[in-house]
């Protein structure tokens, strides 16, 4: 049975990474393992009461973050309290702004940061509760799916 799923974040540089989180995003840090050269092995940071872990880069050991790929291919969603406020204040630590806050069919307002080691997060805010009927109806109209789109039957 899970009882957790933790995000685990490798990075270039873990301590930079480790600052940034707590300047863009009010993250703590919990706990550091640190080799005598300074790199880190092993660190956690609470996102309200939720952890995030993060190591340096061991591309001896194949761990590498998404600099070494040019990108990377998943995102992390924090819900915030005030998502124009958190876009902001990520973007003043060094943050990219990739999609200004804006409000979305899904009952979310949401914005789109990279942090400078390739990480992508998505902020967002609840504006409003949206049942997966109505989302999906939004969802179609914003497509240009129309009911003449359907199959006979559907």
């Amino acid at each position: 049975m899970i009882k957790e799923v933790f995000p685990y974040l490798r990075l270039r540089n873990a301590a930079a990474g480790i600052e940034f989180y707590k300047k863009a995003f009010g993250a703590t840090e919990r706990m550091r393992l640190s080799e005598p050269s300074g790199r880190i092995g092993h660190a956690e940071l609470s996102f309200g009461s939720f952890a995030v872990m993060l190591s340096d880069e061991y591309p001896e050991y194949g761990i590498q973050g998404p600099e070494a790929f040019g990108g990377t291919g998943s995102s992390i969603h924090l819900h915030v309290d005030d998502v124009d406020a958190m876009t902001e204040q990520a973007v003043a630590a060094g943050a990219k702004l990739i999609m200004e806050p804006k409000d979305q069919f899904y009952g979310e307002r949401s914005a789109k940061v990279l942090d400078p080691f390739g990480h992508e997060w998505l902020l967002g805010t609840h504006i409003e509760d949206v049942s997966y009927e109505e989302m999906q109806r939004r969802f179609d109209e914003m497509c240009g799916k129309t009911t003449s789109d359907e199959a006979p039957g559907a």
